[in-house]
């Protein structure tokens, strides 16, 4: 077992020589934890079902929702395609 101290100094370290400025001062480069974030808000963006992600994620429907639902943006046009391809 390594200390959260130890392993928040080498996600640092590890992070600060492979991002660009930019991206090392992002949210999900300050913590080992962000990336699950980033992860989850990412498959609900690429389109993957809550349903699906939420199972991968080891969490139930509601508690994926509560916290992400906030984190989608950009739907309305991949959903209004969707309903247009769904109705002919």
């Amino acid at each position: 077992m390594l200390a959260t101290s130890t392993i928040q100094r080498i996600w640092d370290k590890a992070h600060r020589a492979a991002l660009s400025p930019e991206e090392y001062g992002s949210p999900p480069a300050k913590r080992v934890y962000d990336l699950r974030h980033a992860r989850l808000s990412t498959w609900l963006n690429a389109g993957i079902s809550p349903k699906q992600v939420a199972e991968w994620a080891g969490n139930s429907m509601e508690v994926l929702l509560r916290t992400y639902a906030r984190c989608l943006v950009g739907q309305d046009e991949v959903s209004m395609r969707r309903i247009s391809e769904a109705l002919g």
